[in-house]
């Protein structure tokens, strides 16, 4: 979360980014649930994995056509997200 945070901050603003910013967004707001959920223990959240795995896909999808506002680091750490996730499921 910490690295789309940081990838969303950066693009606010830039017109050409806006994709990027509204998916990482959208990554932050479907994952941290997923991830309290987990972190809690939660037998609830089989449903979120998938959703969670599909947002950090087209988040790390996005942000790899980018080399600028963070995107490298924000891919990667989708690509781990979305792994984890399908693990998960």
């Amino acid at each position: 979360m910490t690295a789309c945070a940081r990838c969303l901050d950066a693009c606010i603003g830039d017109q050409k980014m806006a994709d990027c910013a509204k998916l990482c967004r959208d990554c932050m707001v479907v994952c941290n649930p997923f991830a309290i959920l987990c972190a809690s223990g939660s037998v609830s959240y089989a449903s979120l994995c998938k959703a969670c795995a599909e947002i950090c896909d087209a988040c790390a999808a996005e942000c790899e056509k980018h080399d600028s506002h963070h995107c490298p680091e924000c891919a990667e750490a989708c690509r781990k997200c979305a792994e984890e996730s399908r693990k998960i499921a």
